[in-house]
């Protein structure tokens, strides 16, 4: 039996302003959805809460001075319902790499990596026993696949692919990683101080 068909998530990394991503929030707002910080106590934040959250996490990376006495994240599970079909995608933020003269830098650039799973799980039994596959997810959450499209489509229209040069070892060499970026946070990272700190220069 094939267990990794269907397996892995489809995904989309990004970076947009914090007036871009409220009107993504705005999306999820007749989705009943329910945004879950992925603590011990899997606290339950409203959107004004996550807006916060992510604004909170821009501006740190988007400030002239970095600031030492916090590192923010931004990490959500998101469940959605609709009538007779619930899931959910996650939410979470990555770094993303770049070299600085000859090595990787200390720092990082910021993205949001939004994930939904390709496979549902069927629980079978045999002979052998108990067991499991993963059937295509379009096929048994076909509203929410629809939904995770509709949020990751309107991502995509306010963004373009991050595009930008940085020190390697002799020269400027441009780095092409699998994120999108609009263009209000293009000009908001291009003045801050990881941008100043390590001479990136974006396309």
């Amino acid at each position: 039996m094939d267990k990794l068909k269907n397996s892995g998530f489809y995904k989309l990394k990004f970076f947009i302003s914090p007036e871009e991503f409220k009107s993504v929030l705005k999306l999820f707002e007749h989705k009943q959805a329910q945004f879950h910080l992925t603590n011990y106590a899997h606290t339950e934040h409203d959107q004004n809460q996550v807006y916060e959250a992510y604004q909170t996490y821009y501006q740190y990376f988007a400030a002239e001075e970095k600031r030492n006495d916090c590192h923010p994240f931004f990490v959500y599970s998101i469940s959605v319902a609709f009538d007779d079909e619930s899931s959910g995608f996650f939410a979470r933020n990555e770094g993303v790499h770049f070299p600085y003269c000859g090595q990787w830098a200390e720092d990082e650039l910021p993205c949001i990596l939004l994930s939904f799973p390709k496979g549902f799980q069927i629980d079978l039994e045999d002979k052998k026993g108990k067991y499991y596959i993963y059937e295509d997810i379009r096929d048994h959450k076909p509203l929410t696949y629809t939904f995770f499209d509709e949020i990751t489509g309107a991502i995509k229209k306010v963004t373009k692919p991050l595009r930008f040069s940085a020190h390697d070892v002799d020269a400027m060499k441009e780095q092409k990683p699998s994120v999108r970026i609009s263009h209000d946070a293009i000009h908001d990272l291009s003045k801050s101080w990881i941008f100043s700190k390590y001479g990136l220069v974006i396309k």
